[in-house]
C-alpha cells in the first residue's frame, strides 16, 4: 500500500508539471481530463472504464444516403480482391501505461468477419479516446490472391503484466506478403487459419504515420501508403505495425488493382455528405477580415493588373470570365483590391453574409475514402500578432498583411458507409488531422453531425478547439487566437461543388471561371520590414527585445506575407495529400 501510495503521488507532480509545461490553453480542458484518468489508473484503479472502452457514435443517427453507384455499398473489388471495412470489434490486450499521456493502448481484431471473409491484421488504439477505427478484412473467390501464412515469427511479448501479450508476424508463401500482425495473450502460435497473406501484386510500400504505444525497445505504429493523393491506388489496411531493435521492417499497404469500378460518391451523394457533416466556422471576437464569395469580391471593386501596364487595371467580371485561364504563376497577372480607400477598406472586412464555401471531391486511398476539401475565400490577411514571455500580445505593425487569403479544411469520408473518419485543419504552412471522434459537434436538430471548427484572428488558420495557439518555441511565437462569438458561418447553408473527380459539366459540376486562374489573388506588398521591426522593437526592454530579436529570425515565411496567394487548384494538396 505505501509504495501503491508514492507511486500515485509521484504521478500527481508528474502530471501536474506536464500541464503547467502546456502552452496551449486550447488543450487544458483535455488535459486535465486525461490527467485525472491517468492518475486513476496508475493508482492501481484499472477496473474504471477507458475512454477506449467507449464506441464513439455520432449525436444522431446517419441518413440513409442517395443511391447510385458503389458509395455506401459496404464493399469494394480491388479487381479479385473483395475487401470490407469492419469497425466494430474483439478487444485482446489493454496495457495501462506507455502510449500518449502514458495512457496505454488497446489492441483489437475485427470482429464479427462476414462470412467468406478473412482477417488481413489487428487493430490497435491509444486508451484516451473513445474507439473508432476499422480493419478491412478480404476475400478472394476462386482466386489465389488470398492464402494462409506458413508459420508465425513471435516479434515482441510483454509477460510482465497480469495478462500477457505476444505479437505475431505471419511469415508468408513465396509471391505473398503479410500486410498486418496478430496478437494473443498466449505464448502458442495462432492457427494458420486466423489471417491471410496478400498476393505480391496487390500489395505496396507503406510508410509510418503516427507513433500509438510502446515500452521495452518495441513500438506500434499506424501506417498510410508512401503513394497518396488522388486517385492513387494504395489503401491502408487499417492495422498496426510493430518495430522493435530487432525488426525494423514497414508492414505494406494494399493496391487497388481495378480502374474499371469507383466507389466514389456522386454529385447529389455528395452534397447529402456534406450537408450531413458541414462544418460551422466560428470566427474569432475580435476579428476584421471575415470572408466573402469570389463573386461578390469581384462585383465589389476587385481589380486585374497587368505586370507593364499596371496603371491600367480592369474591373473583374462577377463570375471571373475575363480573368486569364491556365498557364503558371508567372507573375504576368495579380489581383488587388478596389482603388479607393474607403472602398479598400470596406472590401477588405469581407462579407460574412455572402459568404460561401467552395467544394472540391476527390478519391483518395485506392478509392475507399473520398476527401471533401472546403475552401473559404477571405479577401484580406490581417496582421500577426505575438506573445513574448510575459507580453501575451504585441502588435507586428504590417507583418503579415496580404491580398487574398485561401483557407481550408478537408473531411475525409470512407466510401463503404458514408462515415465521416477525420478532418484536417489547414493550418499555415501545415495542418493536423483529427479523429472524427475528438471533434466538437453542433448538436440538436439537424445539425447535430456537424462539427465545430474554428479560424484564428486574422490570419484564419484552421482549428478544431477554441483557445490561443502559439506558432514558434515555447513562450515565444506568432499567436493563433481562436474562439466562438456572433461570428459564424454554417458552410451548409451555402455551398457549391467546384470541382469533383470523375464528374463532369453534364454530370452538374462546373468549375467556375476563376478556379483555372493559376496567378496570384493579391500583389506584392513592398513595406519596408525592418522599419517594421526596429517600429516595434524600439520600446522593447534589452531581454524582451532580444526574445523579439530571436523570434523574428524564426518566423515562417507565410507571416511575412509580402505576396497575396495563389488560387485551390494551384496548391499542392488539390491533387496531393494533405500534409
Amino acid at each position: 500500500m505505501l509504495i501503491d501510495g508514492l507511486f500515485l503521488i509521484f504521478s500527481i507532480i508528474r502530471t501536474l508539471s506536464y500541464i503547467r509545461r502546456s502552452s496551449n490553453n486550447a488543450n487544458l480542458s483535455f488535459i486535465l481530463t486525461i490527467a485525472f484518468c491517468k492518475l486513476l489508473i496508475m493508482g492501481n484503479c484499472q477496473n474504471n472504464p477507458l475512454p477506449v472502452d467507449t464506441f464513439f457514435g455520432f449525436p444522431t443517427a446517419l441518413p440513409t444516403w442517395p443511391t447510385g453507384g458503389g458509395f455506401g455499398s459496404g464493399e469494394m473489388d480491388l479487381g479479385g480482391l473483395q475487401i470490407r471495412k469492419v469497425s466494430t470489434f474483439k478487444k485482446i490486450w489493454t496495457s495501462y501505461q506507455s502510449g500518449m499521456n502514458n495512457f496505454g493502448a488497446t489492441f483489437f481484431e475485427p470482429d464479427p468477419i462476414p462470412d467468406g471473409f478473412s482477417m488481413l491484421g489487428s487493430y490497435a488504439q491509444t486508451n484516451d479516446q473513445p474507439l473508432f477505427g476499422w480493419n478491412f478484412v478480404g476475400k478472394s473467390d476462386g482466386t489465389d490472391i488470398l492464402k494462409q501464412p506458413t508459420d508465425y515469427t513471435l516479434v515482441w511479448s510483454d509477460t510482465s503484466t497480469t495478462e500477457s501479450a505476444y505479437f505475431w508476424l505471419p511469415i508468408p508463401p513465396d509471391g505473398y506478403k503479410a500486410v498486418g500482425f496478430v496478437i494473443t495473450t498466449t505464448a502458442d502460435k495462432p492457427s494458420l487459419d486466423k489471417i491471410r497473406c496478400v498476393r505480391s501484386d496487390f500489395t505496396d510500400e507503406s510508410e509510418i504515420e503516427a507513433w500509438i504505444w510502446g515500452q521495452g525497445g518495441m513500438n506500434v505504429y499506424g501506417s498510410r501508403p508512401k503513394t497518396r493523393g488522388t486517385n492513387a491506388q494504395q489503401l491502408s489496411v487499417g492495422a498496426f505495425l510493430v518495430q522493435t531493435d530487432n525488426y525494423t521492417d514497414t508492414l505494406p499497404c494494399l493496391k487497388n488493382n481495378n480502374s474499371t469500378v469507383s466507389a466514389a460518391p456522386n454529385l447529389s451523394q455528395i452534397k447529402a455528405v456534406f450537408n450531413t457533416y458541414s462544418p460551422y466556422i466560428y470566427f474569432f471576437s475580435k476579428e476584421n477580415y471575415l470572408p466573402s464569395s469570389v463573386n461578390w469580391f469581384f462585383s465589389n471593386g476587385a481589380l486585374l493588373y497587368k505586370k507593364d501596364d499596371e496603371s491600367n487595371p480592369v474591373g473583374i467580371e462577377a463570375d471571373g470570365s475575363n480573368l486569364p485561364q491556365g498557364g503558371s504563376n508567372d507573375g504576368a497577372y495579380w489581383i488587388d483590391l478596389p482603388g479607393g480607400k474607403n472602398e479598400r477598406r470596406r472590401v477588405q472586412g469581407g462579407d460574412l453574409q455572402s459568404a460561401e464555401a467552395y467544394l472540391h471531391s476527390k478519391a483518395v486511398l485506392g478509392g475507399a475514402f473520398t476527401d471533401i476539401q472546403v475552401w473559404l475565400f477571405y479577401p484580406f490577411n490581417g496582421h500577426a500578432t505575438a506573445k513574448l514571455g510575459i507580453i501575451h500580445e504585441i502588435s507586428l505593425g504590417k507583418i503579415g498583411e496580404h491580398v487574398g487569403d485561401w483557407e481550408h479544411v478537408t473531411l475525409r469520408i470512407s466510401n463503404f458507409d458514408g462515415v465521416l473518419y477525420r478532418v484536417y485543419f489547414a493550418a499555415h504552412a501545415g495542418g493536423t488531422w483529427v479523429d472524427a471522434s475528438l471533434l466538437e459537434y453542433v448538436g440538436g436538430g439537424g445539425a447535430a453531425n456537424k462539427f465545430v471548427g474554428y479560424a484564428s484572428h486574422n490570419g484564419h488558420a484552421a482549428y478544431f478547439q477554441a483557445g490561443e495557439y502559439v506558432q514558434g518555441p515555447g513562450e515565444v511565437g506568432i499567436r493563433n487566437d481562436t474562439g466562438k462569438s456572433d461570428m459564424v458561418m454554417d458552410t451548409g447553408a451555402s455551398f457549391t461543388v467546384v470541382a469533383a473527380d470523375g464528374l463532369s459539366a453534364a454530370e452538374g459540376v462546373v468549375e467556375p471561371a476563376w478556379l483555372e486562374y493559376a496567378r496570384e489573388w493579391g500583389p506584392k506588398i513592398s513595406y519596408d520590414f525592418g522599419k517594421e521591426v526596429k517600429k516595434l522593437e524600439r520600446w522593447l526592454p534589452g531581454k524582451l527585445k532580444s526574445l523579439f530579436k530571436k523570434l523574428v529570425e524564426k518566423l515562417p515565411e507565410e507571416v511575412y506575407g509580402e505576396e497575396g496567394p495563389t488560387g485551390p487548384k494551384m496548391k499542392s494538396s488539390w491533387d496531393g495529400d494533405e500534409i
